[in-house]
This record gives structure tokens, C-alpha cells and sequence, in this order.
């Protein structure tokens, strides 16, 4: 049988529409690399501000909880290696699904929003610390990490317990639990309450951003649940912070409830609704969501460590 050529033209639309396949490919996997592998990403975020005396870092310790080097960023204050004496409040920030211990640095801007807190003496110069709060599972796009002791590991004893142990160690904290917060975004805020309120003889100040409170793994990870066996004497001595956006109606439906919760309980708590929520991208979506009211989250924190040193000063009169 003779042998048929295509004729020109068609060729060319063969290729091209092959060609047009192939590009189509590798725009479908840049976007799955871009929002599945990168994460949570923020299409406007602002960029990071290198801010002169607010050093940020990355350290790694071993965890006796998890049995591996883990990472965490800490953000040290002005003037913390010239003033030997002085000791420091201490901030954990716990970051959402898919996140790490780069979140707040990269993403939420924190070192222009901790400088302008500085500046306008909002709040105490601090040591915040960001651990990678990833299970063993590792990060994924399919699971928001679990914060507390289970088959994926003892997160909540790695971050309640090493970490803290690890911090006091290596640098100069503040004995007082008063002058300890911890607080995080959507399920970062759970774990803040999820673990920390286990941790009462360190940490007494708590907040959330767009966060829930009933975990699916049942009542032993739900503070709406486990904050009714709290005692009352350690009821009086927390401070919580809590907002939603509007735009996310489970989340400020969850935030909502667990504010009704606190009051009936007497635990002091702050509840705000603002516009916006989750997303990718948006003047109050995502990361410029919680970048803006991280603000103020660390106002709050800040409120607590001043009443605390100003009640102290009193009695010494």
C-alpha cells in the first residue's frame, strides 16, 4: 500500500494541538506544585521586611517526645545580645496545615508587625518561637497536623514539654508563666488551646485566629470539651484571645461557641469578628488576614504582660 503524507496544514494543527496539551500539562502541575507542594499559598502576600535588631533564626534540638531533630524559628528581640542580665516574655506561634517553622516570617510579615508593636510599645520585647509542628506524616495539603499526643506522634508533648525545655535552656526567659503565651492560625489555634491549656503551670495566655475547637479525634483533644475540668483557682488565671472572619461561617460558628464556653466557664476572653477568612487571595483573605490581626493578637499578649508587671509593682509599694 503507497505510503499517505498528511497534508501540511493538518500536520501543523496536530502539533500544535499536542504542543498546546504539553503546555497545559505543565501549567496544571506548576499550579498542583504551587498550592499542594509550596502550600497555603498567598497570591499578594506582602514581602519580608529585614528589620535592623529583630533577628530571626532557625535552631534545631532533639525531641526526646518525638525521637528526631526537630526545627523551630525563634525571633529574637532588640538589644538581646548586648543586654546579658535581661530576661524575656515568651510568645509560641503555632502555624496552620501545611505550614512550618518559616510560616510567620515568610508569609505573615512578622517582623514589620513586631516592630511597629516595639515602636508603639504594644508589646514587651518578647522571644517568639515558631516550631514546625508537623506529625510524622510529615506536610500535606490533605491533613492539618495533628496537635497532640497520638499514633502520629507526641506533638503535643514535643511543643508543651521539649520545646519549652529546649527554650528555657537556650535562652534568657522569664520564669513566670504569667509572661508565657501561646496562640496560632486556623488549626494552629487549636492546638495553642489544645496544648497549652494542658500546660497551665507555664502558659496562661492563649489566643486563636480564625481557629476550631472540637477536634475529630474526639472530646481528650477538644478544649470546648476538656475546658469544662479545668479547675476554677486556674480558671482566673487565663487570658484568651479569639477571632473570626466572616467569611468563614464553621470556623467563627466554632469560635463563637468556644467564646460562650469560656464565659460560662469565668475565663477571661476577648472575642472579635472580622471581614474576611481563609483564602489565597485578598486585601483580608489568608495570610493578610492573619497578618493584620496578628497585630492584634500580640496587642492583647502584650496588655497581659504589662497588668502582670504592673500588679507586681503595686505590691512593692
Amino acid at each position: 500500500m503507497p505510503l499517505t503524507l498528511k497534508p501540511k496544514s493538518k500536520r501543523l494543527r496536530t502539533s500544535a494541538l499536542i504542543l498546546s496539551a504539553i503546555v497545559l500539562s505543565a501549567i496544571a502541575a506548576g499550579g498542583y506544585w504551587y498550592v499542594f507542594v509550596l502550600g497555603a499559598p498567598q497570591l499578594d502576600t506582602p514581602p519580608v521586611e529585614e528589620v535592623a535588631g529583630i533577628n530571626f533564626q532557625v535552631k534545631s534540638f532533639y525531641s526526646e517526645a518525638l525521637g528526631q531533630q526537630r526545627r523551630y524559628g525563634i525571633l529574637l528581640p532588640p538589644g538581646y545580645e548586648k543586654h546579658r542580665e535581661q530576661r524575656y516574655p515568651v510568645i509560641f506561634l503555632l502555624h496552620g496545615g501545611h505550614g512550618d517553622e518559616r510560616d510567620y516570617y515568610e508569609k505573615a510579615a512578622i517582623t514589620t508587625t513586631v516592630k511597629n508593636l516595639y515602636r508603639d510599645q504594644k508589646l514587651p520585647a518578647s522571644l517568639i518561637i515558631m516550631p514546625d509542628g508537623n506529625d510524622n506524616r510529615g506536610t500535606s495539603p490533605f491533613w492539618d497536623t495533628d496537635y497532640y499526643d497520638g499514633e502520629n506522634g507526641k506533638i503535643g508533648t514535643y511543643i508543651g514539654v521539649d520545646l519549652v525545655q529546649e527554650v528555657k535552656q537556650q535562652f534568657r526567659t522569664i520564669e513566670d508563666s504569667h509572661y508565657w503565651a501561646m496562640g496560632g492560625l486556623s488549626s494552629g489555634g487549636w492546638g495553642a488551646f489544645n496544648i497549652g491549656l494542658r500546660h497551665l503551670a507555664r502558659f496562661t495566655i492563649f489566643f486563636s485566629h480564625t481557629g476550631y475547637f472540637m477536634d475529630n479525634s474526639g472530646a481528650q483533644n477538644s478544649p470546648q470539651v476538656f475546658a469544662e475540668q479545668i479547675p476554677i483557682t486556674d480558671r482566673k488565671r487565663i487570658r484568651a484571645y479569639l477571632d473570626a472572619g466572616e467569611a468563614d461561617e464553621k470556623y467563627l460558628d466554632a469560635t463563637r461557641d468556644f467564646h460562650t464556653v469560656l464565659d460560662r466557664l469565668g475565663i477571661y476572653n476577648e472575642f472579635y469578628v472580622f471581614p474576611g477568612g481563609h483564602g489565597i487571595v485578598g486585601q483580608n483573605v489568608g495570610w493578610n488576614y492573619w497578618r493584620t490581626h496578628l497585630a492584634d493578637s500580640l496587642s492583647f499578649v502584650g496588655r497581659q504582660f504589662r497588668d502582670v508587671q504592673e500588679q507586681k509593682n503595686h505590691r512593692h509599694f
